[in-house]
């Protein structure tokens, strides 16, 4: 699997009264790893807001399978699984390093809209590119 990968250090203010990294710190860490990676194949924030379109969340989906604690490493790894005329569907894998235990599978529905309107709209086919040509 290829894909976009970054890392993230547990630090106190990710755990939970249970000792466990909070599972809401992970539906942000998806969104912070998918806006990186669309901003890596030149697609930032100023270039959507440009256009006037950008993308919203219709549903996660997220399988927490181990916890994580204070002080771990975790590999968090996204990639575009599929694309359609208005939305695509976007994984994520975040894994512990010490032991390369598979913490937490997700996935994203993201839907492409104009941001004036709110209503979907054909996502531009410069953008398709510029995920499929490379290591999607």
């Amino acid at each position: 699997m290829a894909g976009f990968e970054q890392k993230i250090h547990i630090s106190e203010h990710d755990i939970d009264r249970q000792g466990r990294v909070n599972n809401v710190c992970y539906v942000l860490w998806m969104q912070d790893i998918a806006t990186a990676h669309t901003a890596s194949k030149g697609w930032d924030v100023a270039r959507y807001e440009a256009l006037g379109q950008g993308w919203v969340v219709r549903q996660h989906s997220v399988t927490y399978k181990r916890p994580a604690l204070l002080g771990d490493v975790i590999s968090a790894t996204t990639w575009i699984a599929t694309f359609a005329s208005r939305q695509c569907m976007r994984r994520y894998l975040f894994v512990r390093e010490s032991d390369n235990a598979v913490l937490v599978e997700a996935e994203t529905q993201w839907v492409y809209i104009d941001i004036t309107s709110g209503k979907p709209v054909r996502v531009p086919e410069a953008l398709i590119a510029a995920f499929t040509d490379h290591d999607e």
